[in-house]
């Protein structure tokens, strides 16, 4: 438990450069305080129990902002930003090292029984209000955009954006530097964790605000061709 309990910790600051000091991030971080009582929740959940998980879900959710089903299964490493609105449904499953920032819903669509809510993979992003609707896999190190609403399975690497979410690029696993190797060795060793495990937790791409704009590169395409063509127009004029 304990162990789990500073890996918690570990990952908010590898993942937010405001996290200044160990009581700061126990006492202050919404996220964390979400993560650790959705796990109660969850755990007694599973042996039966319905309304004292649900009770403490709703607690937490007055407590944080962040509304976790008791049913929703949450892998290792999970860093919830700010959190506020976060909604995730009851057949939620979420891999290892996932990033979740404020306004996120992975909910379900309709009213069908069973496997509901999407399944995310190891290190993917979602980033602010995005909207993951539907019983479908997003896979390992996928982007999905603020405010993008995805409604189909997104494979692996992929970046989504726009309403509804469409892959505007699809990229390679990153290559790890010597210098996270290192860090990861260093860890390994402090924290008794296996160095592929701990490198794992670092490969996370946060930098969802860097996403391609089709629409845009459309434009500037178009504006280009307009103009080349406006040039091409006055040679012909001068030339009659």
């Amino acid at each position: 438990m304990f162990a789990r309990i500073r890996r918690d910790i570990r990952v908010v600051f590898e993942r937010d450069p405001a996290a200044q000091s160990t009581l700061e991030v126990v006492l202050c971080y919404a996220g964390l305080h979400a993560i650790w009582a959705h796990r109660l929740a969850h755990a007694l959940y599973l042996r039966g129990w319905v309304l004292v998980p649900r009770l403490i879900s709703n607690f937490a959710r007055l407590l944080t902002g962040i509304e976790i089903h008791p049913g929703a299964t949450i892998g290792e490493g999970l860093f919830i930003d700010h959190g506020t609105g976060i909604v995730i449904g009851e057949t939620a499953e979420i891999g290892r090292n996932v990033t979740l920032y404020q306004g996120v819903t992975l909910g379900g669509t309709g009213k069908e029984k069973g496997k509901r809510h999407p399944t995310l993979g190891n290190n993917v992003v979602v980033a602010s209000g995005a909207k993951v609707l539907g019983s479908f896999t997003v896979g390992d190190h996928a982007k999905i955009g603020a405010g993008s609403v995805v409604l189909r399975p997104v494979p692996a690497h992929a970046t989504v954006v726009g309403i509804p979410g469409r892959i505007v690029v699809m990229k390679g696993r990153r290559v790890r530097t010597e210098t996270e190797l290192l860090r990861a060795r260093a860890l390994s060793i402090e924290e008794g964790e296996s160095v592929d495990a701990i490198a794992d937790e670092l490969d996370v791409d946060l930098d969802h605000d860097m996403l391609p704009d089709p629409v845009a590169e459309m434009i500037d395409q178009m504006h280009g061709e307009i103009e080349a063509l406006k040039e091409r127009l006055n040679t012909l004029e001068t030339k009659s």
